[in-house]
Parts: C-alpha cells; structure tokens; sequence
C-alpha cells in the first residue's frame, strides 16, 4: 500500500522564513498545512511555493481551539512565526495539546530557555517531542559540539560554541526578533546553572586564518542545549564582534526599515559557521566546525529534515536539544548533501 506524503503544519507560512519552509517541503515531496492569521497572504505563498489544492488554516494566537485543530490533522507542527518572546507559547500550547511534534525556528536565547523548561513536563505528558531553536544555527552548533566533545572520548572540563559569521543581510523578522531580545546581560552556563557574566572581549582562531578574531560573549542556542547532552561544567558562547555589535544596534524603528525579503544574491553570498571547542580533563582539545551559504535556505532544509525525521523515527517525549534527538553524524550528513561542509579535528593539548 502507497503510504500517504507527510504533512507538517507551517505556522507563520505568510513570513519570509515560513514561505522557505513551505517551498522546502513541496521541493521534499512532502505536504505543507499553511497555518496563518491572514488567508489571503497564506494564499500568495501557496502558489509562490506551487503548492496544488494547498491546505489553509486561518488561525489565531488567541483561538486555542482553532491552533489545535489545525494541527491535529497533521504529523508535525514547524513554527516560523517571531518574535518567538511574544507570539511563540501559544502555538507551542496548541501543539501539546494536538499531540503533534513540535519545532521552531527562534534564535532567541531566554524564549529558548523558557521553552526547553516550561514544556518539558507538559510535553512528556502528552507524548511529543518538542525542539526549539531548528535554525542554521540552534541545530548545526549543537551538533557539532557533540562530536568534537566525543572526539575527546574524555570528560569535559568547557565547551565554547562560536558564531563566526560576517555580517549580512538579514530580514525585517529577524531584526525584529534581535531588536525584541538584546541585553546588556550575558548568559554561560556554570556549574549546573545559567550564570550572568560580564567578560571583556576574547579571540579565536577561524579554521583556515591567521590571525585571531575578536568575539563578544552571547549566549547562542547551544550555551542552553549543550549541557543537557554533555556533562561538563562550563558552555559559554561567543560571536564575532562586529557581528554582535550589528545586533546591538538593532531597534524596532530599524527593524520595520528593513525589507520583508532580503536581497537573494546577498543571502546566496553570506555564509554562516558554527564552531565548537572542547577541552578535557587532560589538556586535550578537540574542534569542530559547520558551515553553509544562506542562512534563511539553510534554516528551511534543518525544520524540514528535522521534521521528517521526528515523524518517521520518532524521538524520545518532552523538550529535547537536537542532538538528544537526532544522530548528529548523520543528521550533519544529510546537510552536506545541500552544500554544507562539516569537520571535527584533535588539536594540540593545553
């Protein structure tokens, strides 16, 4: 008997990075559920995406019962909608409570936090796998950071998770989920807690470079899912620093100036590069590192792989890192078919 395609709910399909999951599901021969509040704009991304006879939900944050039924009739739930802070609970709610696997895109930290331990319970409960943060970053630099520290094969004494991307373009949701987020205050987790920290820059060493490059502390998505896989008593991210400076100077009025749809040959050339470094009890090192072209089509291929993968093999219930979920060699794999380059290396001892 020919099994029927899977189809994934798509909250937020109306958005730039919703629209890029929804074309990476037709492209996977895989069936969008487009799940909005504004049905003619969900319209314009079905035929934008070529999706035939497309399914429309017209839901909104505050219809619980709407949001619920939207997605029991499917087998996975992507959220793409931001600022996550603000509109992302209600969905996450609405998900349980369909019994549906649920993922999402943010990139914002204490909404990420919040997420992973608020719902891990209700989650458990209902029998679903929750994943937040299934982004070009929140995914790769998870992973990876689980194979450089296996590389060691050694317990852990830190991990330092490193964004070394150079600043591009970016869209206005995105700003706008920056703009929402951006503290003074910085996060590392410490001794089996998340600690603020206040460190003057540091520098590191890009693979194939000469000279050091200055970073910032941030707490990137892997400074909370790193130490639910991973014992070791410090995680603490950092971000190139005229990267981290461009984030700071983001507001709501730059925000609403910036386009919907950033330029597409400025988001074909910009690259994205999780590294990661481990170093263990005995002064060995190990790093680890991930890169890709286009950030947004990136995040699109990572929602959808993780998607299928949920519905097909399953993962354990409640909130879960990626790779508590995932195998992250294979995973990484399936990633370098796309074009994304992936490496873990012994380095000298300390």
């Amino acid at each position: 008997m020919e099994l029927s395609p899977m189809r994934i709910a798509v909250h937020g399909a109306s958005g730039f990075t919703g629209s890029l999951v929804a074309a990476e599901l037709v492209r996977r021969d895989l069936t969008p559920v487009l799940v909005g509040r504004d049905p003619d704009r969900l319209r314009r991304i079905a035929d934008q995406a070529a999706i035939p006879d497309a399914e429309i939900h017209v839901a909104h944050l505050d219809d619980t019962a709407a949001l619920t039924a939207a997605f029991a009739s499917t087998d996975a739930v992507i959220n793409a909608a931001g600022p996550f802070t603000r509109w992302g609970e209600p969905v996450v709610r609405a998900a349980i409570a369909a019994r549906r696997p649920y993922l999402d895109t943010t990139g914002e930290p204490a909404y990420l936090h919040k997420i992973l331990t608020t719902y891990d319970e209700p989650a458990k409960q209902a029998g679903v796998t929750v994943i937040p943060a299934v982004t070009d970053d929140g995914v790769p630099g998870d992973l990876i950071a689980s194979l450089t520290a296996a590389r060691l094969g050694a317990p852990i004494t830190e991990v330092v998770i490193a964004d070394l991307r150079r600043p591009g373009a970016a869209s206005r949701g995105t700003a706008r989920s920056m703009a929402a987020i951006m503290v003074t205050e910085q996060i590392e987790y410490r001794d089996g807690s998340w600690q603020s920290v206040q460190e003057p820059e540091s520098t590191l060493l890009e693979p194939g470079e000469a000279e050091p490059v200055p970073m910032s502390t941030l707490a990137l998505p892997g400074v909370y899912t790193i130490p639910r896989h991973l014992e070791t008593p410090r995680v603490r991210g950092v971000i190139r620093s005229e990267v981290g400076e461009l984030f700071a100077s983001l507001n709501s009025e730059v925000a609403e100036s910036l386009p919907e749809v950033p330029d597409a040959a400025a988001l074909d050339a910009a690259r994205w590069f999780m590294l990661a470094e481990a170093t263990g009890v005995d002064g060995r090192r190990a790093r680890g590192w991930v890169t890709g072209f286009n950030a947004y089509a990136s995040t699109a291929v990572i929602a959808v792989e993780a998607a299928r993968r949920l519905v097909a093999d399953g993962a354990p219930a409640g909130t879960l890192a990626p790779a508590q979920a995932f195998d992250a060699a294979s995973f990484l794999d399936h990633l370098a078919t796309t074009g994304v380059t992936w490496q873990v290396e012994e380095l000298a001892a300390v």
